[in-house]
């Protein structure tokens, strides 16, 4: 089934003969270059999969999106063109602009089709280790010798996900923030046989679209951010249980002190502007009293234990109606649009 330019086209099961697939995967064996990478296979059409989609069509990529039926390309496509006019709205983008941008991406349900002549693989299917195995497999035998295939896990391991490939040098986490249209973060992340080669071309890649590349020495659960994210979440809870302060009370604190803070000057930097001997005296005295529990924390636990999942759900640490979180959703959308455009003006 194939639609008009600015909408999707899906092509089925048949739409690639077996000896076309032979051909795709024997094509080119020479070591990838930037300059070389022209197409991306766009695996996942869910929260993080439209928003990758969007990232490489905005810098001028071709980009096959792979989703497991019409439907999921279409809602895909629905908040594309939502995030799309968000950037209109803002002028990131002339309306001109818009049917190009969506012109450059075609949505498919078969793995064939999105891999072919794929030059760069991007995932961001269900945060399942044996799903995510089981897809990279068939994918690898469907891509060139020399295709980069990255997955966009959230903290899975690396090397764990690549233990049934056979180019495992080929295989490297880049780990985009939620929403990757507008977080600028991709965290480039080596497993045991990654090469340097993969880490080095995968990072200008992501400069070359416009995102804020950091890479990882080695691979770490949870990676850089999710480690600091998860400990500030335990104390933040901890705080909660030890009755010392409200949720409120902890979100106001983070909002209007830490978290304007930590968006010019990381936690290190901080730590040396404010005096690493001040740092020194607090730690002696605080360390010892905060949360160092491995387990997860009883109010998350509980939380999730009787379906209070959250936003989603309509109540998790807070109650939500859908009027209170469509309007924390605008406000945080456009206070990231502004620092979006901040980003384009300011090198930190």
């Amino acid at each position: 089934m194939l639609r008009g330019r600015n909408e999707f086209s899906t092509r089925s099961e048949n739409g690639f003969k077996e000896a076309e697939i032979l051909l795709i995967s024997q094509k080119g064996t020479t070591a990838m270059q930037l300059k070389d990478i022209k197409n991306v296979c766009n695996l996942g059409t869910g929260t993080m999969g439209f928003g990758t989609a969007l990232t490489f069509a905005l810098a001028g990529y071709t980009v096959r999106m792979f989703g497991r039926s019409d439907m999921s390309i279409e809602r895909s496509f629905k908040n594309i063109r939502a995030a799309l006019e968000t950037y209109r709205e803002h002028d990131l983008i002339k309306e001109a602009a818009i049917a190009e941008i969506l012109g450059r991406i075609t949505g498919v349900t078969t793995l064939e089709a999105a891999a072919a002549d794929a030059d760069f693989v991007i995932e961001s299917i269900a945060e399942d280790l044996a799903i995510k195995r089981q897809v990279f497999a068939q994918v690898e035998k469907l891509c060139r010798e020399n295709t980069i295939l990255a997955t966009n896990t959230s903290g899975l391991s690396p090397t764990a996900i690549a233990e049934v490939l056979e180019r495992k040098d080929k295989f490297v986490v880049a780990h985009f923030w939620n929403p990757p249209y507008l977080m600028p973060l991709v965290e480039v992340v080596p497993g045991k046989f990654t090469s340097q080669e993969t880490v080095d071309i995968t990072w200008k890649l992501m400069e070359k679209i416009g995102k804020k590349p950091v890479a990882l020495k080695r691979e770490a659960l949870g990676f850089i951010g999710n480690r600091l994210q998860l400990a500030l979440l335990r104390e933040a809870l901890y705080i909660v249980e030890a009755g010392i302060a409200t949720p409120k009370a902890v979100d106001t604190t983070m909002k209007y002190s830490l978290g304007r803070r930590l968006s010019t000057t990381g936690p290190l930097e901080s730590a040396d502007m404010g005096g690493l001997d001040i740092f020194y005296n607090i730690a002696s005295y605080l360390l010892k009293d905060l949360c160092n529990s491995p387990e997860v924390p009883p109010r998350l636990k509980q939380a999730v234990a009787k379906g209070s999942l959250g936003a989603k759900t309509g109540s998790g640490l807070y109650d939500w109606t859908p009027e209170d979180l469509a309007k924390i959703k605008k406000t945080r959308e456009n206070i990231l649009i502004e620092w979006l455009k901040k980003d384009r003006e300011i090198e930190f």
